[in-house]
């Protein structure tokens, strides 16, 4: 099913007077905002629906209520996955609170959801009360817990039908065997294209696929047993204990923090 594409139209970028400015954004469902870049940081997070952002090399799949970090001159694209509310904080290069080099998925606490929402507000607060507001967001993003929600892309041929395949079913169990003979590639190839490519083994990506996607099943509210089902474990209880192992907290805790809708 063809995707909508949007473009969105240009907003007032961040200066050194004015280091933050924040977008809401109301999308279609599944929309597609194609590859593009600028000079500024991009924050960008969910309260409803999700987001899927590529770069070159790598996907992230950021639930609600956490916030994917864009640094300035990233070539980035975004997939919306269902209909989306979009918060985008643009920040200035020079007040970047957060990598410089690479994307981010961090934790949005309830003080810089605040924050975030007093700087939406139109018109949005000026002079003295705004710079203090600008100041206690930037101390708290750099402050903020980072989450390891990177999905590493290949650029081999064989190596991408294999992942690709393994996104679009994270409960096919197949062996690495197995997807050799699907592929047309050797088992030992393609281990050795998962050290140098992704720099993890097998295993460790298609955890990866499946963890990624548990954060946006998980949001959506859907049962453990259909998200258990769905990403190819035995039961609810293996796929909580998954869970607990990657982010040291049960599901329902992971999104215990949640405002109300």
């Amino acid at each position: 099913m063809p995707r909508t594409i949007v473009d969105l139209p240009a907003r007032r970028p961040p200066t050194a007077a004015e280091p933050i400015v924040v977008s809401v954004r109301r999308l279609p469902r599944d929309a597609l905002i194609p590859y593009h870049s600028h000079p500024w940081g991009q924050l960008a997070y969910a309260i409803s629906g999700a987001v899927c952002l590529d770069v070159p090399g790598s996907r992230w799949l950021v639930p609600p209520f956490r916030a994917v970090w864009v640094p300035p001159g990233v070539d980035h694209e975004m997939t919306l996955l269902g209909p989306v509310e979009l918060r985008t904080v643009h920040v200035a290069p020079a007040c970047a609170p957060l990598p410089a080099a690479q994307c981010t998925v961090i934790e949005i606490a309830p003080l810089v959801r605040e924050l975030i929402e007093s700087l939406a507000v139109a018109p949005p607060p000026c002079g003295e009360r705004r710079r203090q507001i600008e100041a206690l967001l930037l101390t708290e993003l750099g402050h903020a817990r980072s989450l390891d929600l990177r999905l590493p892309q290949p650029s081999d041929r064989r190596l991408r039908a294999l992942c690709e395949a393994l996104m679009e079913d994270p409960a096919d169990n197949a062996s690495l065997a197995e997807w050799a003979r699907r592929v047309g590639a050797s088992e030992r190839t393609l281990a050795r294209l998962f050290r140098t490519e992704m720099k993890m083994s097998f295993g460790l990506w298609r955890q990866q696929v499946r963890l990624t996607r548990a954060t946006v099943l998980v949001a959506q509210g859907r049962p453990y047993a259909e998200i258990a089902a769905e990403l190819g474990y035995a039961s609810p209880s293996a796929f909580s204990a998954m869970f607990r192992r990657a982010f040291g907290l049960s599901p329902r805790r992971f999104f215990g923090e949640r405002p109300p809708a």
